[in-house]
């Protein structure tokens, strides 16, 4: 009956989502009502996320069974989104996720994977300089093409996805002794010198179905315990308090931290995968900050009880806060694919003292986009920038064809130089970009916090 019933009210009341740019002066303005279901939060944040939208303002208010979440949208640029089809998009991307969560009899953050082209790696253990390199290398020794691949790093752990296809067929590995092979290689490559004192490895290899990559990280370090610190705070970490509030039967979370991309999502997704559902939340950000206040529950209905839970709330969120904003500078490369393409960059940047502190590897159209924020061996952010132009010169070669720009900022000093490509048997170009990464009230009254808009 009681499954019927909530059949009935969602055909009754169908999700409903307003994309308006009349409604403030700098932002786009979105709202979202339904039915609610634990999680449908976290997985609203996470499709803005996916669109690169930044979240300047937001109202998130959920009770007896209905919620409304209003937020307010930018562009990278931090203009609001002007192009009708994009608009469309994200109003016809939102209602289709909110509906097929509400039809849905559980949530999961497991998403069948759509063309079960491709093997997903999962791997966990202690950071060092060159992972990646050894990572990449066992997969080309191994015949394995690199499509996709995430990697994170977070207070000497590391956690990385890796999505991977025969190299002679384009298809997922399915042979489970080749499988077993590449676990066992991967895994000594993780484990590295560990000795009984540290945490072990771990890996996951699956052929069918798929995760949200940066959920996945999360959840990853998380169960790893990155949020244990082996060191003093230092002041620009961000600032998280936990209190209760025992007249609304809530506890409060707040936090104050620099402003960046994708913030919203990776606070909300902490909540979530530690079991605790967001009832009524403000977000604010200003140039610098950003200023987030939830007012939460356990999925049991209850606040937290224990100054334990509240200190364990506030690492946790750090973390997820602190993954994200890695100190050192930003390597793009952009080349036509082809095999091994991967293992030869990390390589070069190995064998010139420097660490990828965090990777986004991406294969499309027969093209390879591949980011990297690396520090040195000691984990500073700023680099020689004779390492930066001896990296540049070996990964484009001393050669014949067109020439390439490398542009180093915010690095102690700026470095502009050129050099000319090898012409290779595939004709294949490939594009370099530098750039510094970035380091890093009270919920009364619903209605009168969407109004404003200043």
């Amino acid at each position: 009956m009681d499954d019927e019933f909530a059949k009935l009210n969602r055909r009754i009341n169908p999700p409903r989502v307003i994309v308006d740019n009349g409604a403030c002066g700098h932002a786009t303005f979105i709202q979202v009502d339904s039915v609610n279901k634990h999680e449908i939060l976290l997985e609203i944040v996470q499709v803005l996320s996916d669109l690169n939208l930044n979240v300047t303002k937001a109202y998130i208010s959920s009770d007896a069974g209905w919620f409304m979440d209003v937020f307010y949208v930018t562009d990278n640029r931090g203009k609001k989104i002007t192009d009708e089809e994009t608009l469309g998009y994200i109003q016809k991307t939102l209602e289709t996720k909110v509906y097929i969560l509400n039809s849905m009899k559980s949530s999961a953050n497991l998403i069948p994977s759509k063309d079960h082209t491709s093997t997903t790696i999962e791997l966990t253990g202690n950071d060092r300089p060159g992972l990646l390199s050894e990572l990449s290398a066992v997969l080309a020794d191994m015949g394995c093409n690199v499509i996709n691949a995430e990697i994170w790093t977070h207070n000497a752990r590391a956690a990385t996805v890796i999505h991977i296809t025969d190299r002679s067929t384009g298809h997922a590995i399915e042979d489970p002794d080749r499988l077993s092979t590449i676990k066992e290689l991967l895994f000594n490559v993780m484990k590295g010198d560990s000795d009984f004192k540290t945490p072990s490895a771990r890996m996951f290899v699956s052929t069918s179905r798929e995760t949200h990559t940066g959920r996945r990280l999360h959840q990853m370090l998380l169960a790893d315990r990155d949020f244990e610190r082996h060191n003093d705070k230092c002041s620009m970490e961000p600032h998280v308090t936990v209190l209760d509030c025992s007249d609304r039967d809530y506890t409060v979370v707040t936090i104050r931290c620099l402003d960046r991309p994708k913030l919203l999502f990776d606070t909300v997704c902490c909540l979530t995968d530690m079991e605790y559902v967001v009832f009524h939340g403000t977000v604010i950000t200003g140039r610098l900050e950003a200023y987030q206040e939830y007012y939460i529950r356990h999925v049991d209905g209850f606040p937290i009880s224990s100054e334990a839970e509240q200190q364990r709330v506030m690492e946790c969120l750090e973390a997820a806060i602190e993954r994200r904003t890695t100190q050192g500078v930003e390597l793009e490369v952009i080349t036509e694919d082809r095999f091994g393409v991967l293992s030869e960059i990390t390589r070069i940047i190995r064998e010139n003292g420097l660490s990828i502190k965090r990777a986004e590897i991406r294969r499309n159209g027969g093209k390879a986009n591949d980011r990297f924020i690396v520090s040195d061996v000691m984990g500073n952010g700023v680099v020689d920038p004779k390492t930066m132009e001896m990296v540049q010169k070996e990964i484009g070669g001393l050669g014949e064809e067109e020439g390439c720009g490398v542009k180093v900022e915010g690095n102690n000093s700026s470095l502009s130089l050129s050099t000319k490509l090898p012409k290779e048997k595939h004709e294949t170009r490939t594009s370099f970009s530098f750039g510094n990464l970035f380091k890093g009230r009270n919920f009364h009254n619903f209605n009168k916090l969407i109004k404003s808009c200043s």
